[in-house]
């Protein structure tokens, strides 16, 4: 055992947490490499997007998967590299071990080169973390930041705790120590990911990061709440559910038994007729315009218009290009 032990207390609800998990992840993992649940490149672009979103980048999920499938982007020369970065790091994940320091900071080097001058080392100086202008936590004195990560990545190789426990400790001590000038967020999220894929290679294509952007500010109560207490209990209990809820998320994807031509057998959100009747439309024609879908359905505008917004909502249909010159890509 590691002469470190991060401070956590294991509860009820973090047990319940956890069997919940493992039990739904373990039946995913089979039925993943069956089916593939949905398009990899759609769970891929949800987990960056989401991870830079809390970080305040502005690109869309469309400009994400734009940048995926190597396209030019239109977008702020920041945003635009922080994106690029984040696709080579998420390329590799298969490349590091989670306990490797040296791995830790070729990460982070990939992660931020060209945004910080301090990427792929530890930062040289003191840091705060803010809440509007309010400084909620400063992190410990730089000359302390090796010795503290060098004990966190010991734990890590050899604790005897779940994975699933590991990861979010990980993940919670990492923001407190906060070793890096830049990308602690990214850097985090990116690493309980890693110890998670560990576990159940599955995590490489379940987007987390996505839902725990739709709760930023529960995400960073937690952290709050955790430094307060001096444990990572509260962090534990929200990653944990964030977890549950992502593969939850992705198990509720049944075959609808529908002879439709989508991917016949494999898991799939359930559609209504007119939905399957657009996509099949699009997936024949990409070019098809909204009026030309009226024409096909005999359905209203604003029907056609509304159907289109909840298959992108659904990542089942993306739009490429401008509206006048671009086309469908049906993503089944």
């Amino acid at each position: 055992m590691p002469n470190y032990e991060p401070p956590f207390t294991l509860n009820n609800k973090i047990l319940t947490l956890v069997a919940n998990i493992s039990n739904k992840v373990g039946r995913l993992s089979v039925e993943f490499e069956q089916s593939q649940l949905r398009s990899r490149k759609v769970n891929r672009m949800r987990t960056i997007q989401g991870s830079l979103a809390i970080e305040g980048n502005t690109l869309s999920e469309e400009q994400i998967t734009a940048m995926l499938e190597g396209k030019r982007v239109i977008a702020p020369p920041k945003e635009v590299q922080e994106a690029h970065n984040a696709i080579e790091v998420y390329d590799q994940l298969d490349r590091w071990q989670p306990a490797k320091e040296a791995d830790l900071l070729a990460a982070h080097k990939a992660l931020m080169m060209g945004l910080v001058t301090e990427a792929g080392q530890y930062r040289s100086g003191g840091v705060g973390v803010m809440s509007d202008e309010q400084v909620v936590h400063m992190a410990p004195q730089a000359e302390r930041v090796p010795k503290l990560m060098a004990d966190l990545l010991a734990w890590v190789a050899k604790s005897d705790a779940h994975t699933l426990i590991v990861s979010c400790v990980f993940h919670s001590e990492f923001e407190f120590i906060h070793p890096f000038a830049d990308g602690n967020g990214r850097m985090g999220r990116l690493w309980q990911t890693l110890l998670l894929a560990r576990w159940q290679p599955v995590f490489a294509n379940i987007p987390v990061e996505s839902l725990v952007y739709q709760h930023q500010e529960d995400y960073y109560r937690a952290i709050r709440e955790s430094t307060a207490l001096g444990e990572s209990t509260p962090f534990i209990e929200f990653m944990l559910q964030m977890i549950l809820d992502a593969v939850i998320e992705l198990d509720k994807l049944p075959d609808d038994g529908v002879n439709d031509g989508l991917n016949d057998g494999v898991k799939q959100p359930k559609l209504s007729a007119l939905q399957v009747q657009i996509l099949n439309i699009l997936k024949a024609d990409p070019h098809t315009t909204v009026q030309q879908l009226v024409l096909a359905t005999g359905k209203s505008t604003r029907t056609i218009e509304r159907h289109l917004k909840t298959l992108r909502e659904k990542h089942l249909l993306e739009r490429i290009g401008p509206d006048k010159t671009g086309y469908w890509n049906v993503l089944l």
